[in-house]
């Protein structure tokens, strides 16, 4: 099942709600609604998307790229089409759904479909493919990635700063490098305000250096992020980042039941602005700026500019972020605003070195 818009009016990049989409995990041909016919100006272009396992409602990564692909469209003038995967199974029938479909530009949410991409764009050299968090080789493939290490470098010296424990948390959905990178730099950046600050933080749920931590075996909510949310609080942290996808929603419960003060970082988008249900408990969140790197792709494509040059966001380029601290900016050190600046700059000139073995290029 589908998703299927068809539309002209110009719009900005503003972020889709959950009742605008048709849950669909099942391979079948996709199902067009009816819509209003494109402009005489649109050119004859057919985006679309499929999502993974997580699903276009999942206030995070796969809702960004559905809004960047929409966005796009809608400015474009032309049909789009957006197809979700219930589970891995059905990666690739979904993928040649839309190969079938006849879509001129077929973008892939996640690591987890690069099989399924490397598959159809090989089997299909006449048809663009992107691929988000991933490198896939390809004359029509565009890898969509980004440094995210930065980004999260910043949350972590913000947890740092922020936590009257001394421990602070993060544990991830699957152990694959589109995770692992927020998680490196979320350690990186707490053991950075140790070293200016004088503080002694403990991140715990991974160990940068042996790569390894804790994780949920997938990116749905329930038990097992639950327990792993528990685990972590059970060990006095007051501030959790959990990495992927919807599992910061089990966190948020673990939180709630604990009846402590913990914080909550989000990832990917702002989940403040997303998911108002879990606002009083976020911090700030990892912004990687999906929907801007979709957008860019989609329309450059429009416009016959489609090439297989990575797009990679970082802060320098404005690909990455970090949210506001909305309801906590009293809470926070009056100060941190200002060194999160002096970070960020020394980020970007390599004064401040950030690494993770899951960079795009390593």
């Amino acid at each position: 099942m589908t998703f299927t818009s068809r539309k002209t009016a110009f719009s900005g990049l503003a972020l889709l709600g959950a009742s605008a989409l048709v849950l669909a995990g099942c391979a079948a041909a996709p199902e067009e609604e009816p819509g209003a016919t494109p402009t005489d100006e649109a050119p004859d272009f057919y985006p679309c998307m499929v999502s993974d396992a997580g699903g276009f409602d999942d206030k995070s990564f796969n809702q960004a790229g559905y809004t960047g692909l929409e966005d796009a469209a809608n400015d474009l003038g032309v049909e789009f089409n957006a197809v979700e995967s219930a589970d891995e199974n059905a990666y690739g029938p979904n993928v040649t759904s839309l190969v079938d479909e006849g879509c001129d530009l077929i973008v892939t949410v996640g690591f987890l479909l690069a099989e399924a991409t490397t598959e159809a764009s090989t089997a299909n050299p006449d048809i663009n493919f992107a691929i988000i968090d991933e490198f896939v080789e390809g004359e029509n493939v565009k890898p969509i990635q980004f440094n995210t290490v930065e980004a999260a470098f910043l949350a972590g010296y913000a947890a740092a700063s922020y936590s009257k424990t001394g421990f602070v948390g993060t544990f991830g959905g699957i152990q694959i490098p589109p995770v692992t990178i927020f998680m490196d730099g979320f350690v990186q950046g707490v053991e950075y305000h140790n070293e200016v600050k004088g503080t002694n933080v403990q991140a715990l749920g991974w160990d940068f250096e042996g790569q390894t931590g804790a994780f949920t075996g997938g990116f749905a909510p329930g038990t097992e992020a639950l327990t792993t949310a528990q685990g972590l609080i059970d060990q006095n942290v007051d501030v959790l980042m959990p990495v992927g996808g919807p599992i910061y929603q089990s966190a948020a419960e673990a939180i709630r039941d604990s009846g402590r003060e913990i914080a909550l970082i989000g990832v990917d988008s702002d989940v403040y602005e997303t998911d108002p249900s879990v606002a009083d408990l976020l911090l700030t969140s990892v912004l990687k700026n999906i929907a801007v790197g979709v957008y860019d792709v989609t329309t450059g494509a429009a416009e016959g500019n489609f090439d297989n040059t990575p797009f990679i966001g970082t802060l320098e380029n404005g690909g990455l972020g970090l949210a506001p601290f909305h309801d906590f900016e009293s809470k926070v050190s009056p100060d941190l605003a200002a060194e999160l600046e002096e970070v960020t700059a020394g980020i970007i000139d390599g004064s401040i070195e950030v690494t993770s073995p899951a960079s795009p290029g390593q």
